[in-house]
């Protein structure tokens, strides 16, 4: 197939490009906003620019006969979204309809979408299923799951869809680690704090309803993520969609993600224990079993592998990507 990646210079989107670029002729269209060039491989066909830029857009259509789009472009911070939600949406739903409305133009029906858990919100089971309510507590998850409201609607045209809801992306392969800036998530703050970079690590919560007193959450490899997508643009190739969680189906609390990561690196990593932040549920962990009965998937890596994959990605590359 001839696939259009957007996003894919991102930290999942370059798994994915690295792991379908053997059986696929592969198209990245990035806007390096938060992407990084040097995480692609040599030679793969690129486009730089954004989806706000429906000319560009057409034309890269235009030029190419795709047979489906993995759409991973996004904006993702949920803290952020609070206090810019204008740039959520914008990016996240109103870009996304451009990319929608490029593909229709272009005849262009099979989409497969980077969702997020973050569409579910505050959950009332755990583990949380597909069906679960929609409720999403911050702007980012409000934005995502928009786009997937507007996938259902344009089935009336024919499009057909396989939403990837992301519980926490973690770990590292093809030598291509996790490195935002600036950096909010989980298992890289405590890695560069273990090589002593950056702002002493803060734990935010003793006081959950958990075992240990802190936030329990569902932890997937990124390597498993992106097998996910193979896994899902073959679904769309048999004439099948749906809405699809990834994650392990098991979670880990904040100080269990730190023990493994002090075993795994040697290094003490001292914590400051702070106050909860205001919206972060206790628990959040997926239920997997409808991706691993439709769509043959089933993770792979736990809690050491992927910290243990970070740890060498980040030992190697302190500074992460060098622009």
């Amino acid at each position: 197939m001839k696939l259009l990646i957007t996003g894919g210079a991102g930290y999942i989107g370059s798994h994915v490009v690295r792991l379908l670029e053997k059986d696929h002729d592969l198209v990245v269209y990035d806007s390096l906003v938060s992407g990084h060039r040097e995480s692609l491989p040599s030679g793969i066909a690129f486009v730089h620019g954004c989806l706000s830029d429906t000319s560009l857009l057409d034309r890269t259509f235009s030029e190419n006969k795709f047979d489906a789009v993995v759409h991973l472009a996004g904006f993702i911070e949920a803290g952020e979204s609070m206090q810019k939600p204008e740039k959520y949406f914008h990016n996240n739903t109103v870009n996304g309809f451009n990319l929608l409305n490029a593909m229709l133009r272009h005849n262009v029906k099979k989409l497969v979408y980077a969702s997020t858990a973050a569409v579910y919100g505050q959950p009332k089971e755990i583990p949380i299923a597909e069906h679960a309510e929609q409720k999403p507590t911050n702007y980012y998850g409000a934005s995502k799951l928009m786009f997937e409201h507007m996938l259902d609607a344009m089935k009336v045209n024919g499009m057909q869809s396989a939403a990837l809801r992301f519980f926490n992306a973690s770990g590292a392969a093809f030598g291509v680690g996790e490195h935002h800036e600036p950096e909010t998530h989980l298992v890289p703050l405590i890695l560069q704090s273990a090589l002593g970079k950056g702002k002493q690590l803060r734990l935010f919560g003793t006081d959950y309803p958990t075992p240990d007193g802190t936030c329990i959450r569902d932890y997937i490899h990124v390597l498993d993520i992106a097998k996910a997508h193979a896994l899902a643009l073959k679904h769309l190739e048999k004439g099948k969609e749906g809405k699809f969680n990834l994650g392990s189906g098991k979670g880990y609390s904040v100080k269990e993600v730190i023990e493994a990561a002090r075993a795994v690196t040697g290094h003490p990593i001292p914590v400051l224990e702070c106050a909860r932040r205001e919206g972060d549920p206790a628990v959040l962990i997926a239920s997997n079993e409808k991706a691993i009965k439709e769509l043959g998937w089933m993770p792979e890596h736990g809690l050491n592998s992927i910290v243990k994959s970070a740890w060498e990605w980040h030992s190697t590359n302190p500074n992460g990507f060098k622009e």
